[in-house]
């Protein structure tokens, strides 16, 4: 074919795709160092000197008829409309096909030029004790033939079964828990009361420990010798269907380091323990994917029991192997309760403004579910060791999910630079608030192990107590991607937060944070609240 096209970054990255080929094979068959097709992935404007030129218009004329049919599906595809464009050829035998409207051009691009497709399908690979590339072949056929309205038909199942029908077959999964442990059980108001799948202690909560402070104390270690995790075949087979889900519906997955906790040590006045690091990718192929196989079986039978569940059977059996964190994987995060002071207005009295967020149906966690903001993976940035501190979990969480800062979300882009939280780059909102001594408050409220997945949850509570935060910066807060939607409470309507309180749609971690934040705010909070009373019940 005549070559009509000036080649961009992510015109090569299509032909790579459409010639199905690795970044190290690629640049073998241009003859180029494997460092170019790296850039041309991160800088998809950037335009090839000539004799690049040359070498790419040479591949793609010498390429197969399907491998051309491919190119042009997935350039036609991929082209960003705010970029410069670029001319795609159009290819005799393609005038008058029709293109395909399933996704499986999308599915095809990231199946072949994803570095974090590549990663999981080398981790399945390993896990699986396969050849290289078998996973891949799975991925494939199994796309070939896949109906993706029936996974649309099972998400909408899956939105029908609601917190409490979580909690309570949990409950009845694992039957009586050790002395001492219980799931996180409070009553509210006058009668309400509410029961989550969080395991916790009473030395795990009320633990009103000031974050980003000597208090504030996991320690990182080597905590990878003797986890290579062997996968049967009924967990590959869960494994390898995310996979392929994840391709169908173009659901981002991104493999990053996530804190794996190992020990802990919790108490009022205290947070300390041992973390080591995990991929998220092993996380997402392995016990992340309980909640799907329980919520599956909830909404076909609400009533479940041991030997149903043939995943949680494996990694999550018991309440012992639930306890056992260093055995087993245990990946979590830190969320708060997030309360602003207002002043009073002409018909209303000094408060705090409470948010609470409506979580998109792009997220991993808590998927449509009510949360509280910020929320978000305990994982390191830019500095593994001294990113464990918790409160600094929090800060990058506000930065992103109330205040705009996506070039530290890396869901979104690849870390650049060297200190992301360098406070020359934070924003005016979140300068302020360091800089202003005494304004900000961050205090762990408890702590816990959620059975829907075994993560553990650092429940937290946020003060800002300067009302000309919220003069100034009220208008900027924003939620991100990660939100359908914020919705805001006064901290003196306490009949509005009761009623909030009793809604389904929680997830349980996020009422969990939601009722220890809101105890420990009704006891620093003095005139600006009048919230309903909440008292966590005896675990047993």
């Amino acid at each position: 074919m005549d070559s009509v096209i000036v080649w961009t970054g992510r015109a090569a990255c299509a032909l790579q795709a459409a010639l199905r080929l690795t970044n190290e094979s690629f640049a073998e068959h241009l003859g180029i160092a494997v460092r170019t097709v790296a850039a041309w992935h991160q800088k998809p404007t950037l335009k090839p000197k000539s004799e690049m030129q040359q070498l790419l218009d040479t591949a793609l004329n010498q390429a197969a008829p399907a491998a051309q049919a491919r190119f042009t599906e997935l350039l036609t595809g991929c082209i960003d409309a705010a970029a410069e464009p670029c001319p795609v050829p159009v290819l005799p035998f393609q005038q008058t096909s029709a293109r395909p409207n399933d996704g499986t051009v999308e599915a095809e691009r990231r199946l072949y030029s994803d570095p974090h497709i590549h990663a999981a399908l080398d981790w399945l690979d390993r896990s699986a004790g396969w050849a290289p590339g078998t996973s891949r072949q799975r991925v494939v056929s199994r796309l070939v033939g896949l109906n993706v309205g029936e996974i649309h038909d099972r998400s909408a199942r899956r939105r029908r079964v609601n917190q409490h029908h979580i909690a309570q077959a949990l409950g009845e999964y694992y039957g009586e828990q050790l002395d001492g442990y219980g799931r996180y059980t409070a009553r509210y108001g006058d009668n309400g009361q509410a029961t989550t799948s969080v395991l916790t202690c009473s030395n795990w909560l009320d633990v009103a420990c000031p974050l980003l402070s000597a208090q504030d104390r996991l320690a990182l270690v080597d905590a990878s010798a003797g986890r290579d995790l062997v996968l049967d075949e009924q967990a590959v087979d869960h494994a390898t269907r995310r996979l392929v889900e994840t391709l169908a519906l173009n659901t981002r997955l991104v493999d990053m380091p996530l804190y794996r906790l190992v020990g802990v040590d919790v108490c009022a006045g205290h947070v300390g323990g041992i973390v080591g690091i995990v991929s998220f990718v092993e996380y997402a192929l392995t016990m992340d994917l309980l909640e799907g196989e329980l919520v599956d079986a909830i909404s076909v039978d609400s009533s479940v029991q041991p030997g149903a569940l043939p995943l949680r059977d494996r990694y999550l059996p018991d309440t012992c192997s639930v306890l056992d964190i260093s055995s087993r994987l245990c990946a979590g995060g830190v969320l708060a309760l997030c309360a602003i002071a207002r002043p009073a207005g002409p018909r209303t009295a000094a408060d705090y403004l409470l948010i609470v967020q409506e979580r998109s149906g792009h997220v991993l966690n808590a998927a449509r579910k009510l949360a509280v903001i910020p929320k978000g993976f305990h994982q390191p940035l830019m500095d593994t060791r001294g990113d464990t501190a918790l409160g600094f979990t929090l800060q990058r969480e506000m930065e992103e999910e109330l205040f705009g800062r996506d070039d530290i979300d890396n869901t979104v882009t690849d870390p650049r630079c060297l200190d992301p939280m360098h406070p020359s780059r934070l924003s005016e909102p979140m300068r302020w608030l360091v800089g202003a001594p005494d304004v900000l408050r961050m205090e762990c409220t408890g702590f816990g192990l959620n059975l829907v997945s075994g993560n553990y949850e650092f429940a937290s509570l946020i003060v800002i107590d300067d009302e000309e935060f919220w003069a100034k910066y009220g208008g900027q807060i924003e939620a991100n991607w990660e939100s359908s939607s914020l919705r805001r409470y006064s901290s003196l309507d306490s009949s509005l937060l009761t009623t909030l309180i009793a809604d389904v749609a929680w997830s349980n971690e996020g009422l969990f944070a939601l009722l220890q934040g809101l105890r420990r705010l009704a006891q620093i909070g003095g005139h600006r609240v009048r919230l309903p009373t909440i008292d966590w019940q005896p675990l047993s």
